[in-house]
């Protein structure tokens, strides 16, 4: 700065004085932020908030992050950066109701630790007694790992945000208190217009069940009010012997599942009633098998799934175990674990009970394929390992359950309408009472995704469906997975809304898809090698073998089927013998084990033609059983492929099949008789399009497109360091040369 004071000269010190201090000169030049809000649903209510959060990036030690306002709704968590967005690319697969970087639905949140003084506290209540902490991890139910800094937030306001996450996520809550009673979301058009997904709430859906399996049955409609039971379904279907109802008290009842064609049916049952005396107990079970017997053929094979599949509770703790090693805080943890990752995960003990229910499923298909005799499985409830094992055989089965529309009118069926306790296994109420959760449903579409990815053709639907199925489990909007019972779902939706008190509650379902995404996003839900079924002008039905037509010219006596040693037993005349008779529950290494026949069967399975649409078995050998890739490392960088994994293969599979169709086309059109006819797939041209280049997807396609490098190297950390190291690299060059000139 110049002075003109000392006759023009040029001052040594510069004279110039601010008066305005840096922060007022900012303030001058940049223009005060607006305060940033999060996009409510309808319904959403803003609990609380705070400012400044830094939410910390996923890289060694989690020391990057980015700034922003920390939100608490009604509905989730949710953070938003005080950073401008970049532009970017469009992303075809979004939810429309949180996103997967920033939200987090209150009924997804898992586990809050606290971090005072650099140890990590689990929060296991809403109220906080100590000082607020300095930083807050959160994981999801959907494996997801968020961490913030309270730090820089005024004591006040980090105190309020903290306690007011853990209060709405942690607490025990009534259950009018999920979002789902607030949302005021209008049902989709399409939803009302169309519903194909077969909700089994009414005697038209069960009783047009009953015709496309041919099953000869008894309609139930006593329980339309629950005065039968209200642990039954409004509606559902019983063995046609079955004579008074209300004698039963509505337990051990058997309940059907599905037909075979060749007559024979599966069906599952609780326990009966422990109050009664052993006479009545046994009189009860003679009544209930005898009447499935009556079903087919007069035989049946019953099997205690309580005694043969690990309880609930071991459910539970192998799952916490397992998940652990997907929930990553940061890239370090990551490749700490990587050395004993396989390892690990088998100790956990979560594959080998994937593996004994697929098992089991193979079985009761067995008796119902191979020996055509009635299947009745039991468990305390029936509602828990029971649909497991029923759900799964119907797939394996029923071509018409892989199909979409299938799938989900299944579920509906075997789950929903059957009284699966969600609310209690799912934890959706954060209740204390660890005993009734368990990852049951979860289990189930485990072994769904183990036949998907070992039969894709069969199937029409995709592996990112499932995985987006597990998610909506835990999005407080739906009523599908919110309740423990039909009887409690009626009860609950009649009573009025604690905002609108304007009439019964209406909730969607989770299969309008239309909530969550776009027509585009929904194209991910479809298998694009799905094998579909040619359609004949008339279908021939299988004849029945001739064994069991001269079968049913036998006298109407009692049919024993020979004595089969295994898991099943034939059940027909000595019931006290049998209710004392232990299942085995380990696979045996003698010819006549349950694993050995049923390798036998699976075996005979092999050898035939490969048919899509028919019987479908799984591998349950060693390595066959594997882990659901895009469900537990879709989070994980470090695992990313970059134009690799699944959706590179899917991708270039589906070039090949879209020449080929081309191809046909082409044929076609030269034959003029062919000319007028409907190409069944042009679907698969559209879809393929929406995938885009597999160059520019990770392996985690589409819940992440691109990967965020690591530079870490995919090599055990202690030889890492050994490496690292210059005088170690000389030394191993020169050992390596003296052994060359050895030699």
């Amino acid at each position: 700065m110049l002075s003109l004071g000392s006759g023009g000269a040029k001052s040594t010190k510069p004279s110039f004085v601010s008066y305005v201090t840096p922060e007022e000169i900012k303030a001058e030049k940049d223009p005060p932020k607006k305060e940033k809000h999060p996009d409510l649903l309808p319904g959403e209510v803003e609990f609380c908030s705070a400012n400044p959060i830094l939410k910390y990036s996923q890289d060694d030690l989690s020391q990057h992050g980015v700034f922003g306002t920390l939100f608490c709704t009604n509905f989730r968590v949710t953070f938003i950066s005080d950073e401008t967005p970049q532009e970017k690319t469009a992303k075809t697969f979004k939810n429309k109701l949180y996103g997967e970087k920033n939200d987090i639905p209150l009924m997804c949140v898992d586990h809050i630790y606290g971090v005072y003084d650099e140890k990590r506290k689990l929060i296991t209540g809403g109220l906080v007694k100590n000082k607020y902490p300095s930083k807050m991890i959160i994981h999801c139910k959907d494996l997801r790992v968020f961490q913030f800094c309270l730090t820089f937030t005024k004591e006040e306001d980090a105190k309020k945000i903290f306690q007011g996450i853990a209060h709405h996520c942690l607490e025990e809550k009534s259950l009018k208190c999920v979002f789902a009673f607030s949302y005021m979301g209008t049902p989709s058009p399409e939803m009302l217009r169309k519903q194909e997904t077969i909700m089994f709430d009414s005697p038209e859906d069960w009783t047009q069940e009953m015709k496309r399996t041919k099953a000869n049955c008894r309609l139930v409609i006593e329980n339309k009010n629950f005065e039968l039971s209200q642990r039954l379904p409004k509606y559902f279907v019983i063995p046609l012997a079955i004579g008074d109802l209300f004698s039963y008290q509505g337990k051990g009842l058997p309940i059907w599942c599905w037909s075979h064609y060749s007559g024979c049916a599966l069906f599952k049952a609780s326990f009966p009633p422990v109050t009664q005396e052993d006479g009545d107990f046994q009189k009860h079970l003679e009544t209930m098998i005898n009447a499935v017997a009556h079903n087919y053929l007069y035989s049946v094979k019953t099997e205690d799934l309580s005694e043969s599949l690990p309880n609930i509770q071991d459910i539970q703790q192998s799952y916490n175990k397992f998940k652990q090693f997907f929930l990553i805080e940061n890239s370090t943890d990551f490749w700490l674990s990587d050395v004993k990752w396989f390892s690990s995960l088998e100790s956990s003990g979560w594959l080998d009970i994937i593996r004994q229910c697929l098992q089991k499923a193979v079985e009761v298909v067995e008796c119902l394929e191979k020996d055509n005799t009635n299947v009745l499985i039991t468990e305390e409830e029936g509602t828990d390992l029971c649909c497991v094992i029923s759900s799964l055989a119907q797939i394996m089965l029923d071509p018409y359950y892989r199909t979409l529309m299938g799938f989900q009118s299944l579920v509906q069926k075997e789950w929903v309408a059957g009284c699966h306790a969600f609310l209690d296994r799912c934890n959706h109420l954060h209740q204390k009472d660890k005993e009734c959760h368990s990852p049951v449903f979860l289990l189930f579409l485990e072994c769904v995704w183990q036949l998907v990815q070992q039969h894709s053709p069969a199937f029409q639907f995709s592996e990112t469906y499932l995985t987006v199925l597990s998610d909506s489990v835990h999005v407080p909007i739906f009523s599908t997975f919110l309740f423990n019972s039909a009887h409690h779902r009626e009860g609950v939706m009649k009573a009025e809304s604690p905002l609108a008190q304007s009439g019964p509650l209406s909730c969607p379902t989770v299969w309008d898809w239309s909530v969550q995404f776009d027509s585009k996003a929904q194209n991910f839900f479809y298998n694009p090698l799905y094998s579909e079924k040619v359609k004949h002008e008339k279908a021939v039905r299988k004849p029945h073998k001739p064994k069991h037509q001269r079968q049913l010219s036998l006298p109407s006596t009692a049919f024993k089927t020979p004595l089969k040693k295994g898991f099943f037993k034939d059940e027909t005349d000595s019931l006290k013998k049998m209710l004392q008779v232990k299942r085995l529950s380990r696979w045996m290494g003698s010819p006549d084990s349950p694993a050995a026949t049923t390798r036998e069967f699976y075996e005979s399975w092999q050898h035939r033609p490969v048919d899509y649409h028919g019987l479908l078995l799984p591998c349950l050998d060693g390595p066959a059983v594997r882990v659901w890739m895009q469900r537990y490392l879709r989070w994980i960088p470090e695992v990313y492929i970059l134009g690799g994994g699944s959706v590179a293969m899917t991708t270039k599979l589906m070039e090949l099949l879209s020449q080929v169709q081309d191809l046909k086309r082409v044929l076609e059109q030269r034959d003029t008789s062919q000319a007028a006819k409907i190409d069944h797939r042009p679907y698969i041209q559209h879809r393929l399009l929406s995938f885009g280049s597999s160059g520019r997807l990770s392996s985690s396609f589409p819940f992440a497109y691109t990967r965020n490098r690591s530079f870490k190297p995919i090599i055990p950390t202690g030889l890492m360091q050994r490496l690292m190291v210059t005088d170690s690299l000389a030394s191993q060059e020169d050992e390596a040369s003296s052994v060359a000139s050895f030699v």
